[in-house]
């Protein structure tokens, strides 16, 4: 009997204790505390039921139903106080008793964002999207080769953080009285004597909005957002083409009366520069580009094209060295073009690429083109001994290039002797 009276004496402490564990709950997904505002709450729930939306790359439905769940009982000043004192059975009895509906939670989502259902539905079942917005971000081709994570900011227009989008100051929101939350009036236009017309027209009290504000928000002066930076970070893979698109989704232009839309950026290859920093400067700089393949050009002297015995070292785009030479007694023609495979761009196959020293397959070619640069004189001592060597080896091995190519002999004109 001793035991069963202290079981029951203790039984109202551990519901106590279990009730004001479970009170956390609803605000830990949330990711507030117990004395979270209003404000607070809505501001925890605008953040995570758009992460969490089945229809974003970032969804997750159970975590969406949760948050939307947790938010539709703690906005509630009933449903958030029995919750507080008698934990979730106590919500959970309150509902059954009728103290409260269950509600689709796509439908809370709509009205919170200003409609409907899911991103992009269409007629009245989605949320109303706000435009698209694109921007162009600048990449030195190392950028391309490499891979890098390269941060910006923009400007965009953003839900003001001071009236949680509401336009007012203190919170007070009122339904206009001359549409009476309709956000359209009717008018009457006569025609003709007893004839007369009705046209619906957007309230020009509330602007189709349907309420109006007493107390205007000082910091966005009624109308919800302001202008403001944003910081993001875009993701150029290995190999990536020139102008590809990457998607921000719901990145653009906030509103609360709508879902925002999605921030493409475009990746442009910039303009080279020489760097400054000297261990940093890479030949690859002035590298041409064209799909999966790279273009050098390499300027030869003419003893050099004539005789070899010549090595280059040239640094590409990652630092490591491609060694172009010829043996002595190699020519090089001018304008040839020499092709070295596997160091080219990287092969971008769905952001997938091998690293270089893997599998030269996974990398473009580097086209290598030759120009020989002739000296624009030479001093007299230096002409004559080149003319003479010419003129033995012409003699005795030479070809003309004019008889040989079949064409007419030029006609020399005899002299007049008068």
């Amino acid at each position: 009997m001793l035991l069963l009276r202290l079981v029951s004496n203790l039984l109202p402490i551990f519901a106590f204790i279990t009730c004001s564990l479970a009170a956390q709950d609803l605000y830990r997904i949330l990711g507030v505390d117990k004395s979270a505002s209003d404000r607070e709450l809505k501001k925890a729930y605008r953040t995570l039921s758009k992460k969490y939306h089945p229809d974003k790359a970032t969804g997750n439905n159970e975590k969406f139903l949760e948050v939307t769940e947790a938010y539709e009982a703690l906005s509630d000043p009933t449903s958030r106080k029995i919750y507080d004192q008698y934990g979730h059975d106590g919500l959970n009895n309150h509902k059954r008793g009728g103290g409260a509906q269950h509600h689709d939670p796509f439908d809370i989502f709509g009205k919170f964002f200003g409609g409907g259902g899911h991103f992009g539905g269409g007629g009245g079942s989605g949320v109303r999207r706000g435009p698209d917005l694109e921007v162009r971000l600048n990449a030195p081709l190392r950028d391309f080769y490499n891979g890098r994570d390269t941060d910006f900011t923009i400007e965009k227009q953003l839900i003001c953080e001071t009236c949680e989008g509401s336009g007012s100051a203190d919170g007070q929101v009122e339904t206009c009285t001359k549409c009476g939350g309709r956000g359209a009036v009717i008018q009457k236009h006569m025609l003709a004597p007893g004839i007369f017309q009705q046209v619906q027209m957007q309230c020009d009290q509330c602007g189709g909005q349907g309420k109006s504000i007493k107390h205007k928000c000082k910091v966005c002066g009624g109308s919800k957002v302001v202008r403001g930076p944003i910081s993001l970070t875009a993701s150029i893979e290995k190999g990536m083409p020139k102008g590809h698109r990457i998607t921000f989704e719901s990145e653009a232009d906030e509103h609360p009366d709508h879902v925002a839309g999605n921030l493409y950026v475009y990746i442009m290859e910039a303009e080279p520069v020489l760097h400054e920093d000297g261990a940093q400067r890479t030949d690859g700089a002035f590298f041409r580009r064209k799909g999966d393949d790279l273009y050098w050009k390499e300027v030869l002297s003419l003893r050099e094209a004539w005789m070899g015995d010549w090595t280059r070292n040239l640094t590409h785009l990652d630092g490591h060295v491609v060694q172009l030479s010829r043996k002595r007694g190699e020519t090089v023609q001018p304008g040839l073009v020499e092709s070295i495979r596997g160091e080219g761009m990287p092969i971008y196959h769905e952001g997938h690429v091998h690293e270089h020293s893997h599998d030269h397959d996974e990398f473009g070619k580097l086209y290598v083109e030759y120009s020989v640069i002739l000296p624009d004189q030479m001093d007299s001592g230096m002409e004559k001994e080149f003319w003479a060597l010419w003129e033995k080896w012409r003699k005795k091995k030479g070809v003309d290039l004019l008889k040989d190519s079949g064409r007419p002999l030029p006609v020399v004109p005899p002299k007049d002797e008068l």
